[in-house]
C-alpha cells in the first residue's frame, strides 16, 4: 500500500497542466469473433440421432433427457438448440430451462462451450475414434405460471420436441434424421402425428423421422383422454384426441362431436385437397395446463380452459381455435410465404406474409367455425362485430401500418402492452380478417356473386392434392391468384389497406356484404356472455376502459374518456358515485350518463385514494351489426354451410 501510494504521487507530479487539460478518449477494435456456424446445406447428416425423453416427474415437472449424436469425424463441430420455432414467428426456444448439460464420448467427458454471440450454438471438439456423441440434460418446466407455459400437471403434459434436443449445424432439418422416445406415468394415453413403432412398459418409441417433420408433430399424454374419429370411412385418419382435468372435462356430446366432423368436410369442401396422410387435433380441458393453438401440418396444439364442453353453448371465446389451427395445414404449413420458410429452426424468419399467413388464416377459421356450427350465424355476426369495434376505434393507426404489426412477435414477444390501442400489437390477425372479408365481399360484387375468395382458397391453397411437404409463395404470387378469380387492380387494393399508414378501418366489407356497424344500448350476445364469464365490465367504448370483477382495469383506450382522466392500468376502482365498486354499479353508472349524471371513481393506487370524474355524457355504445335494406347479403351467404 505504500508503495502503491508513492508510485501515484510521482504519476500526479508529471502531469502537466497542458496535458491535464487535453480529453482523453479511448479507441477501441471490435474483438476477434468464434468462428461462424455452418451455413445449412440441403445434404444428409450421416446417421440418425437418438433421443429419449422421460417425462414422469410430474411432481418436479422435470423432462429428463438422453441424447445420442453419431458423428463420422473428428474436430470442430457445433450442435443447435431450436431457436425459431414456426407458430411463434419469434426467437423463442425456451433454452433458459435447458440445464444440466453433460456430454461424452466413450465415457469421457467432452468440453463443450456456448458461443457468447450465438447462445443457442454448442461447440465440441470431437476427439479422434469417437463414433458417438452421448448427451444428458434437463428441460425444467414452469412450475407456476409466472415462470412461463405449464407444460406438465400430474393429470396430463404437453412435449414439444425442441425443448429437449441438439441437432447438428450445417444440415437442412429436413436431412437430419431422429429416432425419438418418451417414456410417459403409467396408465397415460397418448397422442401425437409422429407414427409409433413400439410401446412397452411405459415408453413409447416412434418410427424414425426427420427433424423438421419431429417437431412439427408435438406429443399429448394425459391420464383422461378420450379419442374420436373425425371422418369415419374418409381417405385419410382425422383424429379428435381429448385430455382433461377429470373425466368429466371430456365427455362432448355426440352432436358437439357432429360439429367437429362438419369442420372437416367444411374445410374439404373449401380447399379441395388434403396436405396430410393422417391429422390429429391435440386438445387439453384444463384450467392447470396452459391455453395454447399452434398450427402442425399434421395436428394441431390446442389447448382450452375447463368448462369447454359443459358451456358450450356460451363459450364462444375458443370456438374458432381448433377452425383457425386447422386451416394452418393449407395457409402458413403447406403454402408458406417465401421469407418465412427456413432451411433450419436457427435461421431468422420474416414476417412480411403474416397479414395472410394469420389473417386470412383468421377470416376462414371464423368462417369455418360458423359453417360447421361451432358458432350460430347470429353469434358469428356479434364476434365481427366485436371485432370490428376494435379496430373502428384502434387509435394506433393513426401511426402505424399494418405491415408493421407483422415484426410485433419479434418485438412485443407477446407480452401484456400498456397501451395496446395505441401500439397496435399483432393486428395482422384480426384486422386481416376485416381486409379479406373486404376481398371476399367485392370479388362476390363484381362477379354478381358468382366466385368468392373460396374460388382464391382451392386456387391457392388447394393445388397438389396429398403433398404435404412446403410450397412456398411471394405476394406477387397471391396478387396474380387473386387476378385470376376476379381481375381488378388488387395491388394497390392492398398496399392502402397494408402497407400505408390508413386512419380508418377496412369496415367496406361490411357494408358491401349487406351489414354496417352500429353502436347500442344493448349488448350482442356474444358480448354479453363474455362479460357473464368474466363477471367484469367491458365498457370500452363508452367510457373506455374494461375491469375485471374486483375493478381492476385491464385496458384502457387511448384518448378516450378514462385515458383523458389520467386512467391506466395499474389502478384499482373500489368506488362507483359514491358506492363500493361492482360491476353491475359501473355499467349502471354509465347508462346513467345519458340523463346527464357523471361518472365518478374512487381510484386506489397502491395506499392511495383519489376521486375521478369522468368527462362523459353518451351512455353505453356496445357493438352491433344492422342489416342495410336492399343491399345484397353476402355475409349470410359467407357464413352458410357448403
Amino acid at each position: 500500500m505504500k508503495r502503491f501510494a508513492v508510485a501515484l504521487a510521482a504519476t500526479v507530479l508529471v502531469i502537466t497542466p497542458a496535458l491535464a487539460q487535453k480529453p482523453v478518449r479511448s479507441l477501441p477494435q471490435p474483438a476477434a469473433t468464434a468462428p461462424l456456424t455452418p451455413a445449412p446445406r440441403d445434404v444428409a447428416y450421416p446417421g440418425t440421432l437418438k433421443l429419449e425423453v422421460d417425462a414422469t416427474d410430474l411432481d418436479r415437472r422435470i423432462f429428463s433427457i438422453r441424447q445420442s449424436i453419431p458423428v463420422s469425424s473428428t474436430g470442430p463441430m457445433t450442435l443447435l438448440y431450436s431457436q425459431w420455432i414456426m407458430g411463434n414467428h419469434a426467437p423463442r426456444g425456451p433454452i433458459y430451462n435447458y440445464s444440466g448439460l453433460k456430454m461424452t464420448v466413450g465415457g469421457k467427458p467432452l468440453a463443450w462451450t456456448r458461443d457468447p454471440g450465438d447462445v443457442y450454438a454448442f461447440r465440441v471438439d470431437v476427439p479422434q475414434g469417437a463414433k458417438t456423441i452421448e448427451i444428458e440434460a434437463q428441460f425444467l418446466s414452469a412450475i407456476e405460471a409466472a415462470q412461463g407455459p405449464i407444460m406438465m400437471t400430474p393429470e396430463m403434459l404437453k412435449l414439444n420436441w425442441y425443448i429437449a434436443a441438439l441437432y447438428p449445424a450445417g444440415h437442412y432439418t429436413r436431412k437430419v434424421n431422429f429416432d425419438v422416445s418418451v417414456k410417459l406415468p403409467q396408465g397415460w394415453d397418448y397422442a401425437t402425428a409422429l407414427e409409433t413403432a413400439s410401446s412397452a412398459n411405459g415408453v413409447v418409441k416412434f418410427k424414425t423421422a426427420d427433424w423438421e417433420t419431429v417437431i412439427d408433430s408435438p406429443l399429448f399424454a394425459g391420464k383422461y383422454m378420450r379419442k374420436f374419429d373425425l371422418d369415419p370411412g374418409g381417405r385419410s385418419r382425422v383424429t379428435l384426441n381429448v385430455m382433461g382435468d377429470e373425466p368429466g372435462q371430456i365427455d362432448p356430446s355426440p352432436e358437439i362431436i357432429q360439429v367437429n366432423r362438419n369442420l372437416v368436410a367444411q374445410a374439404d369442401k373449401l380447399y379441395g385437397a388434403r396436405h396430410y396422410d393422417h391429422y390429429d387435433f391435440l386438445l387439453s380441458v384444463s384450467d392447470k395446463l396452459s391455453g395454447s393453438g399452434i398450427e402442425h401440418q399434421r395436428s394441431s396444439d390446442n389447448g382450452v380452459g375447463s368448462g369447454y364442453y359443459r358451456n358450450w353453448d356460451t363459450g364462444f371465446v375458443s370456438k374458432d381455435l381448433l377452425a383457425h389451427e386447422y386451416n394452418h395445414s393449407w395457409n402458413g404449413k403447406y403454402r408458406r410465404g417465401a421469407d418465412l420458410w427456413t432451411p433450419n429452426f436457427n435461421t431468422p424468419m420474416r414476417n412480411s406474409l403474416l397479414w395472410v399467413y394469420e389473417g386470412q388464416t383468421q377470416y376462414f377459421g371464423h368462417v369455418l367455425a360458423a359453417r360447421s356450427g361451432f358458432v350460430s350465424k347470429q353469434q358469428a355476426l356479434d364476434l365481427i362485430a366485436n371485432n370490428a369495434a376494435i379496430y373502428d376505434t384502434r387509435t394506433g393507426r393513426d401511426w402505424r401500418p399494418l405491415a408493421d404489426t407483422t415484426m410485433d412477435p419479434i418485438i412485443a414477444a407477446r407480452r401484456s402492452l400498456p397501451w395496446q390501442n395505441w401500439q397496435r400489437s399483432e393486428d395482422y390477425y384480426s384486422e386481416g380478417q376485416l381486409i379479406w372479408m373486404d376481398v371476399d365481399t367485392l370479388i362476390r360484387e363484381k362477379s354478381g356473386n358468382k366466385r368468392s375468395l373460396d374460388d382464391f382458397a382451392k386456387a391457392f391453397f388447394g393445388v397438389n392434392d396429398g403433398d404435404w411437404g412446403t410450397l412456398t409463395y411471394t405476394r406477387k404470387d397471391v396478387v396474380a391468384t387473386l387476378n385470376k378469380i376476379e381481375p381488378y387492380d388488387w395491388e394497390a387494393f392492398l398496399k392502402t389497406r397494408v402497407d400505408d399508414v390508413a386512419k380508418t378501418a377496412p369496415l367496406a366489407g361490411l357494408e358491401r356484404g349487406g351489414y354496417r356497424l352500429v353502436y347500442g344500448e344493448t349488448p350482442n350476445g356474444v358480448w354479453r356472455d363474455g362479460e357473464v364469464r368474466s363477471r367484469g365490465a367491458n365498457l370500452l367504448y363508452s367510457i373506455g376502459l374494461s375491469v375485471d370483477q374486483n375493478g381492476k382495469i385491464l385496458l384502457i383506450q387511448w384518448n378516450g374518456p378514462a385515458w383523458k382522466a389520467g386512467l391506466n392500468t395499474s389502478l384499482t376502482i373500489t368506488g362507483v358515485n359514491g358506492q363500493a365498486f361492482s360491476a353491475d354499479r359501473l355499467r349502471a353508472a354509465v347508462a346513467a350518463t345519458k340523463a346527464g349524471t357523471p361518472v365518478e371513481l374512487l381510484i386506489r393506487t397502491g395506499e392511495t385514494f383519489k376521486t375521478i370524474r369522468l368527462d362523459y355524457r353518451g351512455g353505453h355504445r356496445y357493438p352491433r351489426l344492422e342489416r342495410i335494406p336492399g343491399k345484397p347479403a353476402y355475409i349470410d351467404d359467407i357464413l352458410a354451410a357448403r
